[in-house]
């Protein structure tokens, strides 16, 4: 456990489509160093010669869990952050904590350093969103079944719930921006 009040952490939360990616981007285009959750899981999936798809997805993020502990992931993206931590970076920004056992570790882990941000939208609109992204694109029952399976397997809803902040992302980009705008300058990040 560390206790660096000169480390912030940016942690976004949110389900899948919310919007969590674009809030990323901005942050990192302005040269905020990223830790991904989600690659993590992505690299074990290639190491592993696993196609990646929405259901090896599913199927992989729940195996690799039972296997390796729930806690799989955030050790890795835990280690990643005070990697770098040690080499000078002050402000990092984490996208995508997946569940409840994730959320814990990081407060255990940076109890002063972490703020989370919880992204939001409308189910109708995010579901959309990822039948159109280009970047592994979902049918609407491929979005249906991975919201319920984030919620009832991966315990997602958690971290959302108890974020310190929330951006509703039911417009355009530059809403987002503005409220990471403030949110940024609120926390002196």
């Amino acid at each position: 456990m560390t206790n660096n009040p000169n480390v912030k952490i940016l942690a976004f939360v949110g389900l899948a489509g919310a919007g969590k990616s674009t809030a990323v981007e901005y942050l990192t285009e302005k040269g905020y160093p990223r830790v991904y959750f989600g690659g993590v899981i992505y690299s074990a999936m290639k190491e592993a010669g696993i196609e990646i798809t929405p259901e090896s997805q599913t199927i992989f993020r729940e195996t690799i869990r039972e296997k390796e502990g729930k806690d799989f992931v955030v050790k890795r993206i835990i280690k990643e952050i005070n990697d770098l931590i040690a080499v000078g970076q002050h402000k990092i920004v984490a996208d995508g904590i997946y569940s409840w056992t994730e959320y814990k570790a990081m407060k255990s882990e940076f109890p002063g350093e972490l703020t989370v941000v919880g992204v939001v939208a409308p189910k109708r609109l995010r579901h959309h969103r990822l039948n159109v992204r280009p970047d592994r694109p979902f049918t609407d029952k491929e979005s249906n079944d991975r919201d319920w399976n984030e919620i009832e397997n991966l315990e997602k809803g958690g971290p959302i719930a108890i974020a310190d902040y929330y951006i509703v992302n039911d417009s355009d980009v530059e809403k987002i921006y503005k409220e990471l705008d403030n949110i940024i300058e609120e926390i002196g990040f």
